[in-house]
């Protein structure tokens, strides 16, 4: 038998692991030091914003809420004729990151350009082969602004506004079919009021103040020795730099050793950028984001072949062979340290120590950072 079967049977008898109890995860919110297990539930690609009301609101790839395989097939890699994956966007909140209530699904492809531009074609495939991917929540100027990218069964993307401060329907779509196919789209609003859109790995472009359109060409970004990564990009602005954030597997291989988070810095938006610098291990398409004392986290989740490794394993076996993660799943945060260091530049690294360092399989060897 091959060694990742073996791997997959023992840790397959294993019991899994429910999310943390509030206390502890209430303590691991102020202590900031270790990694907290927040929701159970099957999601990748999980997404925390801080809105302007107090609350967290968290979104994520999900299955619809009624599939019961997400129980019955808890470790689906969500990929693959068998993926769970849905068509909803569902969407909780928080005051304390500790105690999540359902705001139920807001959106579907439904409230999108493409559903309106070709309503027969939707009402012609079969809603069991819908898929909505990576959705983001932002909040600008009083709106909701929703982005997701979709295989199916229109391959497009969905950039769609509320009307107001509540998350739901009518939903509008200045772009209108402009928006096209844009994977893992992302938004970042700058100091200046400008919003970018951020997608692949990497491009970016300003949009038009009434989101209308584009306001310049996009263009490529990335650090100066190599991609970021192939997908789950995102730019945050620490001190007076913009951080360009991705993913990768560490082997550069698809789903082929620990799916981790890297970044590079500039200090204009289109760049230059500089050298990629990994930022934590099995953080894959994680949000970084500042909880209400200032405080940077980076969301994780399950994304491998087989069930969770223990820290121990982890950290003892190869894991060039297969895709492999320490993430149950559910929502996982992860405390994160962002320093600005002597000259600007910034160094990003995730504090607890399973999630700290690069694994032997690492295919690019890091200088101190």
């Amino acid at each position: 038998m091959k060694p990742s079967l073996v791997l997959f049977a023992l840790i397959a008898s294993l019991p899994s692991f429910a999310a943390m109890d509030e206390a502890a995860i209430a303590k691991g919110v102020k202590t900031h030091d270790r990694a907290l297990h927040i929701t159970d539930g099957w999601i990748r690609d999980p997404y925390i914003c801080r809105a302007p009301d107090g609350y967290y609101y968290l979104t994520g790839t999900t299955p619809l809420p009624d599939d019961k395989r997400q129980v019955a097939d808890k470790y689906n890699p969500g990929i693959g004729k068998n993926s769970i994956v849905g068509y909803k966007v569902c969407v909780w909140r928080s005051e304390d990151l500790v105690r999540w209530e359902s705001l139920g699904e807001p959106f579907s492809p439904e409230d999108g350009i493409w559903y309106s531009q070709n309503p027969v074609h939707f009402s012609k495939s079969d809603r069991t082969t819908w898929k909505l991917w990576a959705p983001e929540l932002h909040f600008f100027d009083g709106r909701w602004f929703i982005v997701h990218t979709s295989p199916s069964p229109a391959v497009g993307t969905n950039l769609s506004l509320t009307k107001g401060k509540k998350l739901e329907a009518p939903f509008e779509n200045p772009m209108g079919v402009k928006i096209k196919a844009r994977h893992d789209p992302s938004l970042f609003r700058d100091i200046d009021g400008r919003i970018w859109l951020i997608w692949n790995a990497a491009n970016v472009a300003p949009l038009k103040a009434d989101f209308s359109d584009f306001a310049e060409t996009e263009v490529a970004i990335g650090p100066s020795d190599r991609k970021i990564g192939h997908e789950g990009c995102s730019i945050v602005k620490v001190g007076a730099k913009y951080v360009l954030y991705g993913t990768g597997w560490s082997t550069d291989k698809l789903r082929k050793g620990t799916y981790n988070l890297y970044y590079c810095t500039a200090d204009k938006i289109t760049g230059p950028y500089g050298l990629r610098k990994f930022a934590g291990r099995f953080l894959g398409h994680g949000t970084l984001f500042q909880d209400k004392h200032g405080k940077w986290w980076c969301t994780a989740f399950f994304n491998a072949n087989v069930p969770p490794l223990t820290r121990e394993q982890a950290r003892a076996m190869p894991l060039g062979d297969n895709a492999y993660t320490i993430n149950e799943q559910g929502v996982t945060i992860v405390p994160m340290e962002l320093r600005i260091l002597d000259g600007g530049d910034v160094s990003i690294r995730a504090k607890d120590p399973a999630y700290t360092a690069p694994g032997n399989e690492e295919i690019e060897k890091f200088m101190s950072q």
